[in-house]
């Protein structure tokens, strides 16, 4: 069984949409997961991400927002 910690939630202000940030625990083999919950409306869009794909995620979107902050 997996043990799931909440990270935090975002509400995103255009569209409505909720993010939902959790980190999965895998008790069988200790691997841990990003689990990136996307809410609209009714529909939810799920990713579980190792961290090597959670880092190369936060790279590119701190590029963006310090490209967004120099325009």
């Amino acid at each position: 069984m997996a043990k799931i910690t909440e990270l935090g939630k975002i509400n995103v202000p255009l569209g409505g949409q909720q993010i939902e940030l959790q980190q999965i625990d895998h008790a069988e083999d200790g691997m841990s997961m990003l689990r990136v919950r996307i809410r609209e409306g009714k529909r939810f869009t799920i990713f579980d991400i190792d961290p090597a794909t959670a880092g190369e995620w936060a790279a590119v979107m701190q590029r963006w927002v310090i490209a967004q902050e120099q325009e």
